[in-house]
């Protein structure tokens, strides 16, 4: 049985940045990092990029670290590896090839899977969904001969497939199970903004429908909706959210509710264990409530404060406001903070659909926790400024109605 001083378990971006952190702090502690994955660490976010998708960028590109970098920091990489038991009483850790790690302090950041379909006709070649390199390497070398796609869900990933199979050519459909793009994070009007940029693209949209079935041989040649409908289709595009991956470490006795439970320092409930990244469902010390975020910036500064925490002696409290935008299609979208649907929510409108320049302000109490920015992006840098300083905004929402009044002098 190997003994490390630190194992980390996930080889993406809050994986590697808490081993990056560790070794700038400790110089020879044993270091061990376990990746389902082959692959030194690359950028999950430059996979639905435009100019790398369609090969205007040299693939070597989306790698942000090679394998001399774990060898110079002295990491032990075990790729292709998952965890399938945690002894947290001995810190023993036990792999899917059957090895056991023993560990003074462990990270768990694992990540997120996605959320595959389960219907007649799921296993046909020509479905795709996009996590890992490998997806996205199926997905350029298929639109590269494919001819129709049809997409599956109203987020992140649907609207830039969407994008990407549109500048690729693909005659593109998008199924949407709710009533508008982004339901329910989104109002129905900035649903509808995305939809015009969409249907302008030429992209089909139908709503309010699932699929029931995808039909062909071995291969997708269309899929059949709820309502009988048959769409002809040669690459199916899945983007129907995420599932966590803890049924192994619950028996372990960590905390757990959608995702692993932490508190502000990324601890969990068991001694020298933390977490970090998509799969953590932390305090958030500015939200003032438990949540769980799934984007590259969080993922890589959650890992930085872990990194730090399991090192040091002072314990490091995560304090970030989240965000993540994207652009295509002729339009620019953005969220900031939290933009969770819930009723202690005050939503102010800002622009409106009609200027095709909207955004939402989310306000809790006297104080911003969150917005949502469609042709706004410029703003999200004051925004994150507010929820960062607490900003008593109670005697402000006519100004943060208004469209031309000035975010920054609210900072002041």
């Amino acid at each position: 049985m190997e003994k490390y001083k630190y194992v980390i378990i996930g080889g993406g971006a809050a994986g590697v940045s808490a081993a990056e952190t560790i070794r700038q702090t400790d110089k020879g502690g044993s270091l061990a990092v376990v990746s389902d994955e082959p692959h030194a660490l690359y950028s999950r976010v430059m996979l639905s990029k435009p100019n790398f998708f369609l090969g205007k960028i040299p693939f070597d590109q989306v790698y942000l670290k090679g394998d001399d970098w774990y060898k110079e920091n002295q990491i032990q990489f075990l790729g292709s590896k998952t965890a399938v038991s945690l002894d947290g009483t001995n810190k023993i850790l036990s792999l899917s090839d059957g090895s056991q790690l023993e560990y003074e302090k462990l990270l768990v950041a694992i990540g997120v899977r996605v959320r595959t379909l389960n219907i007649p006709g799921a296993d046909k070649q020509g479905i795709h969904y996009l996590r890992t390199l490998e997806d996205g390497k199926k997905i350029m070398e298929h639109i590269k001969t494919g001819k129709k796609a049809v997409t599956i869900g109203g987020g992140f990933i649907s609207f830039e497939m969407i994008d990407l199979l549109k500048l690729a050519g693909l005659e593109t459909t998008s199924i949407l199970r709710e009533a508008y793009f982004w339901e329910p994070i989104l109002d129905e009007p900035s649903g509808l903004m995305i939809e015009n940029a969409l249907t302008k693209n030429g992209i089909k949209i139908i709503k309010q429908v699932e699929i029931a079935e995808v039909t062909g041989a071995e291969t997708v040649d269309g899929v059949t909706l709820k309502d009988g409908t048959h769409l002809p289709c040669d690459l199916l595009m899945c983007g129907i959210g995420v599932v966590s991956p803890i049924d192994w470490i619950k028996q372990s006795g960590v905390a757990t509710n959608k995702g692993i439970l932490a508190n502000e320092y990324l601890e969990t409930n068991l001694p020298d264990v933390w977490t970090a990244g998509d799969i953590a469902e932390y305090k958030d010390l500015l939200l003032e409530e438990n949540v769980q975020m799934g984007n590259w910036v969080n993922a890589k500064e959650q890992g930085r404060i872990a990194g730090l925490n399991m090192v040091g002696n002072d314990r490091h409290p995560f304090k970030f406001i989240s965000f993540y935008t994207t652009q295509g299609l002729g339009i620019t979208i953005a969220f900031v903070g939290d933009v969770a649907p819930g009723q202690d929510r005050i939503i102010i409108p800002r622009g409106s659909p009609a200027i095709n320049s909207y955004a939402r302000i989310i306000i809790v109490g006297q104080e911003l926790v969150g917005a949502t920015l469609i042709n706004r992006t410029a703003e999200m840098s004051t925004i994150s400024k507010l929820i960062e300083n607490n900003t008593d905004i109670s005697t402000h929402h006519a100004d943060l109605a208004d469209p031309n009044f000035d975010l920054k002098k609210l900072l002041g």
